[in-house]
């Protein structure tokens, strides 16, 4: 059981955070696809909801899973996965990544965004199953969690493997192609119906049986990767390639940084889902916002030492930050200013080197505490209040919102 130490929003602000009134997914029989799932993400035996059903989803250190329902705050077992050197998540899936694998966890809850509107639902939650391989892999997402790729770079081996996401929504393990490239970082990233594979210092894009088409695009150190709605960003030493698809093909530009910048490259990406800006650090020397639509970068002073930042990228242009103290920062995303600050919440699971992980929705933020055995939900418009403190009985070493 969770036991909420602190809850500062009444019920009423509760609900306008647009969370679903149903308790945490349970325990599995697979949903099937239907043919509606290329328009509205619906999934046989999933039940489409009036809101978002968010959560937070975690994992401990030994790999158990659990899920917290934001609305009722219940709390579920999901199952055990292997220990996670690493973890991503699209919003829906996490993908736990250890020295030999990856395990994959769905929460059984989503949001299908159809720009102009949005379908929710929810499904019974469960652990789908594995991908065999050598190294900590990197997984890239996209924003469909029932059609399309999930790209899968294992570094010792340089496979690059990208899986079948309407698979996965019905629970099951599918592999589109395994490519075998040169060991060392790398990537595979879904765009549309295609992939592009970084590795070997150039940007490879590929049909989704893995034939490659088309020239190929020079990335050296290929790291980080984010899909917005322009398209899937692909970081390299020089700048990002950004892959999106114009017409019935895939096409790769190159967003170069500046000229004459000093500024260490971005090697994260970190936004609200979807949305065409990001993030990322610029090492010690500020922040990087890359504005997908229209391919430029722009750099933002940094206030003081931080860890990571992501782009709200709302009507007031904010970026949040986590500074090295634990701070939880709300900047300009014009200017850099600071526009308000929480107290300490991480400095602990700072200090102790414990991945801590800053997320943005529409209206609020989270933010997990290993060392602290916390999870937070902090209000960025209202000055950066703790709406909400959490304090789960397994130590949420990973987390991911899902349910967006």
């Amino acid at each position: 059981m969770l036991h909420p130490t602190r809850s500062l929003a009444p019920l009423g602000a509760l609900l306008l955070l647009a969370l679903a009134g149903c308790a945490a997914p349970s325990a599995p029989s697979a949903p099937t696809a239907t043919a509606e799932s290329d328009a509205h993400g619906q999934i046989d035996g999933a039940a489409e909801l009036a809101e978002p059903a968010l959560g937070l989803t975690s994992i401990d250190a030994d790999g158990r899973v659990s899920h917290l329902d934001l609305l009722d705050e219940s709390t579920a077992d999901l199952g055990t996965v292997r220990a996670p050197a690493a973890v991503h998540s699209d919003g829906r899936y996490l993908f736990s990544a250890a020295a030999d694998g990856v395990s994959i966890v769905d929460s059984g809850v989503w949001t299908w965004d159809h720009v102009d509107h949005f379908h929710y639902y929810r499904a019974p939650a469960r652990v789908i199953g594995e991908v065999a391989g050598e190294g900590v892999a990197t997984v890239a997402t996209s924003n469909s969690s029932t059609t399309g790729g999930t790209g899968v770079f294992f570094p010792d081996s340089g496979e690059a493997v990208l899986l079948d996401t309407e698979a996965l929504s019905k629970g099951e393990v599918a592999e589109k192609f395994r490519v075998t490239t040169e060991p060392g970082a790398g990537l595979v990233v879904p765009a549309g119906s295609f992939a592009a594979i970084a590795s070997a210092g150039e940007v490879s894009l590929h049909a989704a049986d893995g034939t490659a088409i088309g020239v190929t695009t020079p990335c050296v150190e290929p790291a980080g990767t984010i899909t917005t709605r322009v398209g899937a960003v692909i970081g390299c030493r020089d700048g990002a390639v950004l892959v999106s698809v114009d017409g019935e093909q895939p096409v790769a530009e190159v967003v170069p940084y500046p000229p004459g910048t000093t500024a260490p490259r971005a090697t994260g990406f970190h936004n609200r889902e979807g949305r065409p800006s990001v993030a990322a650090l610029a090492g010690d020397a500020g922040i990087w916002i890359l504005d997908t639509r229209e391919r430029a970068w722009t750099l933002l002073p940094a206030p003081e030492p931080l860890v990571q930042v992501t782009a709200v990228d709302d009507k007031n242009a904010n970026v949040l930050a986590l500074t090295a103290g634990g701070r939880v920062l709300v900047l300009d995303g014009d200017t850099g200013a600071v526009r308000a600050a929480s107290a300490p919440l991480v400095s602990e699971s700072l200090a102790a080197g414990l991945p801590v992980t800053l997320i943005a929705d529409q209206q609020r933020a989270y933010l997990n505490g290993p060392a602290e055995n916390r999870m937070w939900e902090l209000d960025f418009a209202d000055d950066a209040r703790v709406a909400r403190e959490f304090a789960p009985e397994r130590t949420p070493l990973f987390f991911a919102e899902t349910g967006r």
